[in-house]
């Protein structure tokens, strides 16, 4: 039986920030795969989609996996991403359609791609369909009214866990996009001051949700305010 497995990209946090294809899709969808960092956590991306429709009598598979910054093969990871593929398989093999749903946009940094070549590899065939959702990056530039490239000038988005050649990167570049900045946020200041760059930052926390905050003064946000949904825009 002919099915399709979509992967949607549900926004940051605001549910009227779903596209009207994305929304279309989850109704129509049967089952739900909706990826959880913990076992014992709750899945922010599913909290935004029940938002905006009933989910009831929809079929939930939760994909548990550890968190981690690098591509490199962990063999944790690998086991849980086999796990959740297996069982997406199962259903789309009994002609069953499958909505994948993340945070943002499916091709930023998503848990999806981790999935990706699993399926592919055990279904060429696999019908994949990818819908595209407003990232953070997007809803962070927009709360600050900051434009993040004109004409000629060059972008760069890095997550900020990765500290080798930061100064570097700021150099090269006119925008600066810093995704979970939390965890780093005194030596990125750091840097900042060192390059005269600091009241050319704005730092948006939990862009999207109902407590999301805006900090055009970045010395005065304080460590109770650092959050891991956090982006620094520094625009030159």
């Amino acid at each position: 039986m002919s099915s399709t497995f979509y992967v949607i990209g549900v926004g940051p946090g605001d549910p009227e920030l779903l596209t009207l294809k994305a929304l279309r899709i989850l109704k129509g969808v049967p089952c739900i795969c909706v990826p959880k960092g913990r076992e014992e956590g709750s899945s922010l991306a599913l909290s935004i989609v029940q938002k905006a429709l009933n989910i009831e009598g929809k079929e939930i598979i939760e994909a548990h996996f550890p968190m981690q910054k690098t591509k490199q093969q962990n063999p944790e990871l690998d086991e849980k991403w086999n796990e959740t593929t297996a069982n997406v398989l199962d259903r789309l093999n009994k002609g069953i359609d499958v909505a994948f749903i993340t945070l943002g946009d499916p091709t930023i940094y998503s848990t999806f791609f981790y999935l990706y070549d699993r399926l592919l590899e055990l279904n060429p065939n696999l019908r994949i369909e990818i819908i595209p959702g407003v990232s953070s990056i997007n809803a962070s530039a927009a709360k600050a009214g900051l434009s993040l490239g004109l004409a000629d000038e060059k972008i760069a988005i890095l997550p900020a866990n990765y500290m080798e050649n930061l100064k570097e990167t700021m150099e090269k570049f006119d925008t600066i996009v810093l995704m979970k900045v939390n965890k780093v946020f005194g030596k990125v200041l750091s840097i900042l001051d060192e390059m005269s760059l600091t009241g050319n930052a704005v730092y948006v926390s939990r862009a999207g949700m109902d407590d999301e905050k805006v900090f055009k003064d970045i010395r005065k946000i304080k460590e109770s305010e650092l959050n891991y949904f956090s982006i620094m825009l520094i625009k030159k």
